[in-house]
């Protein structure tokens, strides 16, 4: 049977939780707060690192998510309102050199603003990881000695102009249709003369949405969401 997305509109996403701030550092090495890229556009919101070698780690989502640039780019509802944040995982490899050089070409097209950050050190960068519930290990070698390669789940967040993340995708559901309908949900939520929200938001009526064994789905609290494993910290 083929998916079919929920058409874009129809649904509502959950309110899950105010996107954290911290101090990081752009590509060219200025220091910002994250908030300034949380609010003002939908943003789509990722760790990674540049030493990553796992295929379904941050080599896949950023194969993913230039497609979905992509395909955003052709989208005239979603062009100019939606900006993509990638933040190293690694603020002691991933220098401000270095995330140009792994950014290539995609940070610097006037077309679609991808931002591309680090931190001065891992102590300014653990608030975030903490803030979004990003779970993060370093990997130890035969001798129990830390190396640098990070056990992490992959997960990119959806966050809202106001700077509300609104859905947590995972690598057990990406579906670019999916992703585009929810943004364009939320820019349809945020048109003016939209309706105003009544009540606490109803939960996306979607194939993704977990079920139990009996079928009913599952609804989850805010901070299981946020945090689906408690956010372990540098060694």
């Amino acid at each position: 049977m083929q998916f079919l997305p929920t058409p874009a509109g129809t649904y509502r996403l959950q309110r899950i939780q105010k996107s954290p701030d911290g101090e990081l550092l752009d590509a060219s090495g200025r220091a910002l707060r994250l908030s300034a890229l949380t609010r003002g556009k939908i943003t789509l919101l990722t760790f990674f690192y540049s030493g990553c070698d796992d295929a379904l780690g941050c080599p896949f989502a950023r194969g993913l998510m230039s497609a979905l640039r992509e395909r955003i780019l052709s989208d005239a509802e979603l062009r100019s309102e939606v900006r993509f944040v990638s933040i190293s995982f690694d603020p002691s490899q991933d220098t401000p050199d270095r995330l140009r050089h792994y950014a290539g070409s995609l940070s610097d097209d006037p077309r679609f603003e991808w931002r591309f950050l680090t931190a001065s050190s891992a102590a300014r960068l653990q608030p975030v990881l903490d803030g979004f519930g990003q779970d993060l290990r370093v990997r130890l070698d035969d001798r129990g000695r830390a190396v640098r390669t990070f056990n992490h789940m992959l997960k990119l967040f959806l966050i809202d102009a106001g700077g509300t993340v609104r859905e947590i995708y995972a690598l057990d559901f990406l579906h670019l249709e999916v992703m585009v309908n929810d943004m364009r949900t939320l820019r349809r939520e945020a048109a003016p003369g939209a309706p105003p929200s009544r009540g606490a938001p109803q939960p996306v009526s979607r194939a993704s949405q977990p079920r139990s064994s009996s079928g009913a789905p599952i609804t989850w609290s805010a901070p299981q969401l946020a945090r689906s494993v408690a956010p372990p910290r540098y060694p």
